[in-house]
Parts: C-alpha cells; sequence; structure tokens
C-alpha cells in the first residue's frame, strides 16, 4: 500500500479566511460565534451561529459563476484555490485523467432553497432561474472543483450528516493509499445559515441560544456555523519526488455504524471507530498524544464521547488531551470534520494545541484534559479527528507527524 501525506490545506470559516488566519484564532482562543445576521432572523429562536463575516463573493468570482455558485460552493472553491496554491501542483495529462475530488456536505445549496422557496411561496412567483438545481445539488462544490482543476478522475459528494468530511476524507485516503489515484483534492463544505436551515435545526432542540460549551457541565447545546476546508492528499513518493512540504501523513481510519438509533449516540459505536483507526494505522494507544473530539456541546454527545475514549485507551485517556474546536468555528454540519482537521495539522506540525473555549465547570462524565479556554504548546506525534453523526455514522480519522 501507498503512504498518504497532505501536501495543500485551505480554510474559509467564521474564525478566519485562510489557514493562516484560522490557526491564529485557534491559538489565541478567539470565538467566530455571534450575533446572526439573516433575512428574519427575529423569527428564529436562536439568533446565534458563527458566520463568515467580510466575505464578498462578487470581488471573487464574476457573474456567470455566482449564477451557478450557491455560497457553499463558494466557500469549498476558495479553500481548495489555497490548498492547490500551497500544494504546488497543477493537473494535466495522466495526473489529471487520475486525480479526482471526494468532497463532504450534507444540505446542499441550502440558501439556494430558501431563497427559492422564498420567491415561489412567499412572493407568489411561478417562475425560477433554470440554473436552481445545479447550484443547489449537493455534488455540486465537487463537480466545480474537478473543472477548476482539471481533474478527471474519480469525483463524487459524500452525504452523512456530521460525518459527512471525515467519510469523504477516508474515501480520498483509501483512493491514494491503493494506487487508485495518486493524487485527492478532499475535504468538506456546508452553509446552512439561512432562516430555513436554522429553522429546521431549531425543531430538534439541541442549539444553544448562548454559546457552544462543549464538556463543560454548564453546556446547554450546540451552534451552528458555516465554512469550508479542503487537503490535498498525495502519495508520498509522489510529493517526495516533486520537492512538496509534507504538513502530516494521514495513516489510518476507520467507520461504523451504531444501528440503533437516529440521533442518540452510541458509546460501543463511537469505540469501534476509534479502535478500529488505531488498529487500521497500526498504532498502540500511548503513541497517541491529540484527539480532535466530535464534542458538539450537547449533553448525550459529550459524554457519550468521552466514555468512548475511556474504553478504547483505559488509563491512558488521563495523558491525552482532547479538545473541541466547534467553541470557536462553530458545527459547521457537512464540513466540520475538514475545518477541525486543521487542528490536528497545528497539534502535529507545531506543538500547538486548540483549546476548548467557554469551559466554566467539570462534568464528572468528561473527567479528562479538554484543554480548557487556552492553547497549549506540546510536542503530538499522533492526532486522531473524531466524527460522530446523526444516524449513528462514525468516522475517526489517524494522521501523524512527518
Amino acid at each position: 500500500m501507498k503512504r498518504v501525506v497532505i501536501t495543500g490545506a485551505g480554510t474559509i470559516n467564521a474564525l478566519g479566511h485562510d489557514v493562516p488566519q484560522t490557526l491564529k484564532s485557534m491559538r489565541e482562543g478567539r470565538c467566530g460565534i455571534g450575533a446572526l445576521e439573516m433575512r428574519d432572523v427575529e423569527r428564529l429562536g436562536v439568533k446565534i451561529g458563527a458566520q463568515v463575516h467580510g466575505f464578498e463573493p462578487e470581488g471573487i468570482f464574476n457573474r456567470q459563476q455566482l449564477s451557478l455558485y450557491d455560497r457553499f460552493t463558494q466557500f469549498a472553491l476558495v479553500a481548495a484555490r489555497e490548498a492547490l496554491a500551497q500544494s504546488g501542483l497543477e493537473f494535466s495529462g495522466e495526473l489529471s485523467a487520475k486525480s479526482g475530488v471526494v468532497f463532504g456536505n450534507s444540505g446542499g445549496g441550502m440558501q439556494t432553497l430558501d431563497e427559492n422557496y422564498r420567491t415561489v411561496y412567499e412572493d407568489g412567483k411561478n417562475r425560477v432561474h433554470p440554473f436552481v438545481v445545479p447550484k443547489l445539488m449537493n455534488n455540486a462544490a465537487a463537480s466545480h472543483i474537478s473543472m477548476e482543476f482539471n481533474l478527471k478522475g474519480p469525483s463524487f459528494t459524500v452525504a452523512s450528516a456530521c460525518a459527512s468530511s471525515n467519510h469523504a476524507m477516508a474515501q480520498a485516503f483509501q483512493m491514494v493509499r491503493h494506487g487508485m489515484s495518486p493524487v485527492m483534492i478532499t475535504g468538506g463544505a456546508e452553509s446552512m445559515l439561512c432562516f430555513g436551515g436554522v429553522k429546521a435545526w431549531e425543531g430538534l432542540r439541541v442549539m444553544s441560544k448562548d454559546a457552544c460549551r462543549p464538556f463543560s457541565a454548564t453546556r446547554n447545546g450546540m451552534v451552528q456555523g458555516e465554512g469550508a476546508g479542503v487537503f490535498v492528499f498525495e502519495e508520498m513518493d509522489h510529493a517526495k519526488a516533486r520537492g512538496a512540504e509534507i504538513l502530516a501523513e494521514v495513516v489510518g481510519f476507520a467507520m461504523t455504524s451504531d444501528a440503533a438509533d437516529i440521533v442518540m449516540p452510541s458509546r460501543q459505536g463511537a469505540s469501534r471507530a476509534i479502535s478500529g483507526a488505531l488498529a487500521d494505522a497500526r498504532l498502540d494507544r500511548e503513541e497517541v498524544g491529540y484527539i480532535n473530539a466530535h464534542g458538539t456541546g450537547t449533553a448525550a454527545n459529550d459524554k457519550t464521547e468521552c466514555s468512548a475514549v475511556a474504553d478504547v485507551f483505559g488509563p491512558h485517556a488521563d495523558k491525552l488531551m482532547i479538545s473541541s474546536t466547534k467553541s470557536m468555528h462553530g458545527h459547521l454540519i457537512g464540513g466540520t470534520g475538514a475545518v477541525e482537521l486543521l487542528a490536528c495539522i497545528m497539534a502535529l506540525r507545531d506543538g500547538i494545541i486548540a483549546p476548548t473555549i467557554g469551559y466554566e465547570e467539570a462534568d464528572p462524565e468528561c473527567a479528562m484534559d479538554v484543554v480548557p479556554n487556552e492553547a497549549r504548546e506540546a510536542k503530538v506525534d499522533v492526532a486522531l479527528s473524531n466524527a460522530f453523526a446523526f444516524g449513528g455514522l462514525n468516522a475517526v480519522l489517524a494522521l501523524r507527524r512527518v
């Protein structure tokens, strides 16, 4: 099997419009969550979110492109451009023919849906723009990335709710690992912060009205965010031959299904995913130094995840650092795992552990080192990224310092 490395990273999210800004915000423990700015916000019960502010797509895309790009696709392309620029790759010939895109997304073009439902139902119009369907489809971002960068190999979208990005990155990892593609562009994007998107999530009664406080006894729910994270996964020998900078190595993954409940997480399902990722990477438990937790800030998720970590790591769990960056950038649903992977790379490359901010009071059911409120310097050789989605779909990635 081939060794797989990351040679490019890009992002746009509430913490920053690129990777350097985002990592700086994580190091500083900055919160990107604030009052929502959107139409009909007064009709919402939940009025906070981690929005991307200062983003002006008109200065980035032309008029024809904007007619085809929902906000989630715009985010995906901005992040992909940064990742490909860092990688230094250009695609032509055989490299173009074999390289592709696997992307994670859950809601599709939610902004486009919201706008056009208003057009038909509220404004009473009988026609919508002819590009509504290609603009809202879940695979739009993957397709536009493939077109912009001449990627003619396998390209598709994975939709598994909050685990979409991790599932997508796992598929990209497997394709490079088994020699199907020398390079895959992967990650995820989401933009559900519109009236219809937030109103739908309100119905689940899992949203906080004031802050995201993972693992704290005072936590009262999750907070939605938006944005994208994109990475270049490349076969190691291919990367070394062209002198590419290597950010980290992807060494293993595992996916499990709870097969139990559509919304309540399973301790056993999460444990099997974590154990499976370690086994796939041929890692000992003691080699892991940091876990970027799913850590949504809901009572059920946080205690289930901590129990699963304790089950897998035993006494070593007390030596692990486990933090939730959702406390800063919110929960990007289908895009969240991609932005969170940046925290794992920062831990491995820079020796900086992103904090869990908003932590107020210890919870006996989450009795772990959650790196409360302030970033920490620590040498880490192996990091895990957890994603546990509605539907009982679990995906865990393992990364190693190079």
